[in-house]
């Protein structure tokens, strides 16, 4: 099987990368389709996907991408270069809890590792990328506190539970406010399995949203289709 996934406007390698394109990520991306934000930050940005789904929908935006998996950082790099937007783009090998920008952010956004407090994969670089503890959200929260701009965003797609518990648990602490959620479910009237939350410094009315990925088995929603069709060769 090739490691290219084409997009319209670029192409993805996922040479290298515990961790591949999934729904997951698109959905976070294409989800942010509707800000206009300058300055961006990809936590754990992986194959680099949805930093190039980012430039693409905001021509007028600088993306940082961060990633603590040295080879996915290459290879995130290598996508950012080869695509139309490489100017804009740059990969950096780091833990983000590092940075030390000089200019905050409109836009923190990261399809983060998140199943907490579950058996460890044996696979080293697997484990990375997909497991985590609360610490890391704490920290994630702490780090978007100091660093982004007074109408900046964060930005997270997680397992509907863990949603709960972080705007209802954490969020305050750290004097953020939940802006938004949507709830995301497999097929219509089932329970959602993942919420993107959208969390911010101003405290505003909360809103609540629903999105289904399937009208039936094998075949993708119209909210679906329509979300990812400035991306998807399919659509």
């Amino acid at each position: 099987m090739g490691t290219i996934f084409k997009f319209k406007e670029f192409e993805v390698d996922q040479a290298d990368c515990a961790m591949k394109i999934n729904t997951d990520g698109v959905l976070l991306a294409a989800s942010a389709r509707d800000l206009d934000v300058s300055r961006i930050l990809d936590i754990g940005t992986g194959t680099g996907v949805i930093a190039l789904m980012l430039a693409q929908a905001n021509p007028q935006a600088s993306i940082v991408a961060v990633e603590i998996d040295e080879q996915a950082a290459k290879r995130a790099q290598s996508n950012f270069a080869h695509s139309p937007f490489s100017e804009r783009l740059n990969a950096v090998h780091m833990d983000f809890m590092q940075l030390q920008p000089t200019d905050s952010f409109d836009l923190i956004i990261s399809n983060p590792p998140f199943y907490t407090n579950s058996l460890h994969n044996p696979d080293g670089r697997k484990k990375l990328a997909k497991h985590t503890d609360s610490q890391f959200f704490e920290n994630m929260l702490s780090f978007a506190t100091q660093y982004l701009s007074e109408e900046g965003l964060l930005q997270l797609i997680v397992p509907t539970e863990l949603a709960q518990e972080i705007s209802s648990s954490m969020i305050d602490r750290y004097h953020l406010h939940l802006v938004n959620e949507w709830n995301i479910s497999s097929f219509e009237n089932e329970n959602p399995i993942r919420t993107i939350l959208r969390i911010g410094k101003s405290k505003g009315e909360k809103t609540t949203a629903s999105f289904y990925i399937y009208e039936q088995k094998n075949e993708y929603s119209g909210r679906y289709k329509e979300l990812l069709k400035p991306y998807f060769l399919a659509f």
